[in-house]
């Protein structure tokens, strides 16, 4: 027993030895200063040992320190967001306080997807030439624009674009996706007006599906009619959704991801960046993406690939070209809507009057669309002086639809239900889409930054050639069954025989047999657009600037090139202008603007009775007036914009039916829209990372149709909108790269049906919460997500109802190297 004893104390005191030795060794030091090659202050860098758990941020002044670390040697790492990352090999002995200081210098080609842990503001990248095609930085910009980083939808597990945009105030989802041709893509409502997104680099860029996040370095919603320096063709009054595409870097570097969830989900993507020379001039970036996933709903799914191969080349120091392209082969079924009654008074007019069990999709796997498309993007800088530069881009996009393409109908009124006495039947219709959409833009910029006198002027003196062309092979609408919403299922049977509720037949067999040999459409349009337009931002003093900006487009329209009645040209102008001043200079600023968006409408026809007689139009002209303010404050801490703005349409066209045949078109409508809107991005604490924004938006029919003067557009979705997403990473100490996030969004009463014959329909408000919580070390990287936590049963729609996501969990791996 006494020798057990000895034995034990003496083991007891050799560990207690060695944890002693051990403890002595760790209390080496490493410390230092990081400074910048600029003005911007050095603090939230990142420093890391690799391949330990050590690391640390700098402080306001760049100073760093990182304790306790074991004698031996190491590679210590300093990375920041837009500058060159560096490494230096060191050793350090036991007890030692070791000093290394770095000097970051900034990478012209835009650094994107840097992880850096604790970086202050890392939501934020405001300053983008494409904004204004001029560099201007944001507190300089009369315009109003929110940016939603890749860093952000990283950390969500964005999985597709309209996730993305959740995001940004004052936007809204008002229908999903349906593929077919020419305007497949999803809609959103921003500032009350619907808006695709069409934009990508700044030039059009066509889909007829979703757009896929892979390849996204940032999205840019550029709030107000922006004619002046966009066109009219691809955007809306209330603004436009550019997404900005990743680019080449100099080195070599990437990552691989694999994403699994709820309802079958499973994505993995690929991107790798290389240089594919020693000078690193010539520099190569793949993004790829393989997306599947079920419905919730008892059928239904979309699967994908994308790829985006990109090229840049830097000729010298003055020449340089840039590539961008993207592919994408899309196969989904058609999302579920119910299209309400437009033209007879509505038996529900709310979703609980509905009775819909939205676990319902009424249609199958069997009946799908296709939608491949791609967007092909060369752009050529030119250094022309120490004053000017010269950018010319090339675009061209294609989009399809093949398959089919269905939807539902309320058609309760039908006499031949009279009989129903509670609930809404719906008729099933279906075509086979056979649609092709081809774009060409090239365009000239000239942008310079020079002084007239003491007048520092920065001008953009811009070119640009838009063509689109449109081919329709599809069929004309068939009919395809009922189907019964409901309580009284019993007399929808006592007509159709027994059933579910639906009596169609949704096997691609039965579908094809519908359609047989129907005759096809054979149209071909084509849209020419030619412009010019400048835009010049002039300093009066280094705190007042004034913009000024002119567009004049000539909008050439071949309608059905078999025929000429539909042809027609068309000029518009669109002005813009712009005030700002920087009570404390970038920092403060106080702006007010004037903004023009138009729009080009093709002729029309009225008919009476027999008679018919050709009617053109001018176009239609937005006009905005907003005046508001943007922060950058507390070092970089809080950015803040906060604005008011009042749209006026006048001109509007739009056609009376008074009865089943005849129509008169008319060219006196007018719309109002005005509201508020509130963005915050802050970094309070390092590590705390805060998006917050609040949009209100009162819209009126102010003149037009009678059933709709008086009411809310039914595009212009809920009047109040909220979003929030907070973050906060360990930046030290044993959690250092943990991390969690928490947010959502709130939506208010919004009024899908709203006009004087049906009636209003109205989908609730409801909030949706989200979390997530993640981990992320140089190399690796796993994030939890959880949306919709309470399984809220959660609606949007346009004159329609479309069911969205419950409870949903995804996983997310990545790899860097």
């Amino acid at each position: 027993m006494k020798l057990k004893f000895t034995i034990s104390l003496l083991t007891f005191c050799f560990f207690l030895l060695i944890g002693n030795t051990i403890t002595a060794q760790e209390k080496a030091t490493i410390k230092g200063k990081i400074s910048l090659n600029n003005n911007e202050s050095p603090e939230g860098i990142s420093l890391a040992l690799k391949g330990t758990r050590f690391g640390t941020t700098t402080d306001e002044e760049g100073n760093y320190k990182i304790k306790n670390v074991k004698p031996g040697t190491y590679t210590l790492k300093v990375s920041a967001v837009g500058y060159n990352a560096s490494e230096k090999k060191i050793t350090i002995t036991e007890g030692q306080e070791l000093t290394e200081n770095f000097n970051l210098t900034s990478n012209s080609e835009e650094l994107t997807e840097v992880v850096v842990n604790g970086r202050k503001n890392s939501f934020v990248r405001k300053d983008n030439q494409q904004v204004s095609r001029l560099p201007l930085k944001n507190l300089e910009n009369p315009q109003v624009y929110t940016t939603i980083t890749g860093g952000v939808l990283k950390e969500q597990v964005v999985t597709t674009f309209d996730d993305a945009l959740k995001n940004a105030p004052g936007v809204t989802q008002l229908w999903a996706s349906t593929g077919r041709g020419g305007d497949g893509a999803s809609y959103y409502s921003l500032r009350g007006f619907p808006v695709q997104a069409t934009i990508v680099n700044g030039v059009p860029g066509l889909t007829n599906g979703s757009l896929d996040p892979a390849n996204i370095d940032r999205v840019e919603i550029i709030k107000g009619p922006s004619g002046t320096l966009f066109g009219s063709s691809l955007i809306s009054y209330g603004g436009l959704i550019n997404t900005t595409t990743k680019r080449p870097y100099k080195g070599f570097g990437g990552e691989v991801n694999y994403t699994a969830g709820s309802y079958g989900l499973n994505r993995a993507t690929v991107d790798l960046n290389t240089s594919l020379n020693d000078k690193k001039t010539l520099n190569f970036r793949v993004n790829s993406a393989y997306n599947k996933q079920e419905s919730f709903q008892d059928a239904g799914f979309i699967e994908s690939f994308f790829v985006a191969p990109s090229l840049s080349y830097e000729v010298n120091d003055r020449l340089s070209f840039l590539v961008n392209t993207e592919f994408m082969s899309n196969e989904t079924t058609n999302p579920t809507m119910l299209f309400l009654d437009r033209a007879n008074p509505l038996r529900v007019h709310n979703i609980a009057e509905l009775k819909y069990d939205n676990n319902r999709s009424y249609t199958s796997n069997e009946l799908t669309i296709k939608t491949p498309s791609y967007n092909i993007q060369a752009q050529m800088n030119y250094k022309l002086s120490s004053q000017w530069t010269s950018q010319t881009i090339f675009s061209t996009s294609n989009a399809k639809s093949t398959g089919n393409y269905a939807y539902l109908y309320e058609g309760t009124s039908n006499k031949a239900f009279s009989s129903i006495k509670e609930g809404i039947v719906l008729a099933r219709f279906f075509n086979y889409q056979d649609n092709k959409n081809t774009t060409f833009d090239i365009q000239q910029n000239f942008v310079g930054d020079f002084k007239i006198g003491n007048l520092r002027n920065r001008l953009v003196v811009g070119l640009d050639y838009y063509n689109r062309v449109g081919l329709d092979r599809g069929t004309g609408y068939f009919g395809n069954g009922y189907v019964y919403i409901g309580d009284d299922l019993a007399s929808f049977n006592a007509i159709f025989g027994p059933s579910n509720g639906d009596t169609g037949d949704l096997t691609k067999a039965g579908s094809d047999a519908i359609v047989g040999n129907a005759p096809r459409n054979n149209s071909k349009t084509k849209q020419e657009v030619y412009s010019a337009y400048f835009s010049d931002v002039i300093n009066f003093t280094p705190a007042l600037s004034a913009m000024v900006s002119l567009r004049a487009d000539r909008f050439i329209n071949s309608g059905d090139v078999s025929t000429d009645d539909d042809n027609y040209n068309q000029t518009s102008l669109s002005p813009k202008f712009g005030l700002v001043y920087q009570p404390i200079i970038d920092k403060v600023s106080i702006f007010a603007n004037y903004m023009n968006g138009f729009s080009n409408v093709a002729p029309g026809e009225n008919v009476n009775g027999t008679v018919r007689t050709p009617v053109t139009f001018d176009p239609e002209h937005a006009n905005q007036i907003e005046f508001g303010t943007k922060l950058n404050i507390f070092k970089d801490k809080i950015y803040a914009t906060l604005s008011y703005y009042d749209i006026k349409v006048s001109n509007m066209v739009y056609s009376v039916r008074p009865n089943a045949t005849d129509v008169t078109n008319f060219q006196d409508g007018a719309q109002h829209n005005k509201g508020f809107e509130a963005e915050f991005i802050a970094n309070p604490i390092t590590g705390l990372n805060i998006i917050l924004g609040y949009s209100y938006n009162d819209a009126t029919l102010t003149k037009g149709d009678a059933d709709f003067v008086g009411f809310r557009p039914e595009s212009a979705g809920a009047y109040n909108l909220a979003n929030l997403w907070a973050s906060y990473k360990f930046t030290n100490g044993l959690l250092r790269g943990f991390g969690v996030g928490f947010g959502g969004n709130y939506v208010g009463d919004n009024k899908i049906m709203n006009r004087s014959v049906s009636g209003t329909f109205t989908i609730p408000e409801y909030t949706v919460l989200n979390s997530s919580l993640f981990y992320n070390t140089d190399r690796f990287g796993i994030t939890l997500k959880l949306n919709n936590i309470a399984n809220k049963e959660i609606y949007d729609g346009w004159s329609t109802v479309h069911p969205k996501d419950p409870r949903t969990f995804a996983a997310s791996f990545t790899y860097k190297f």
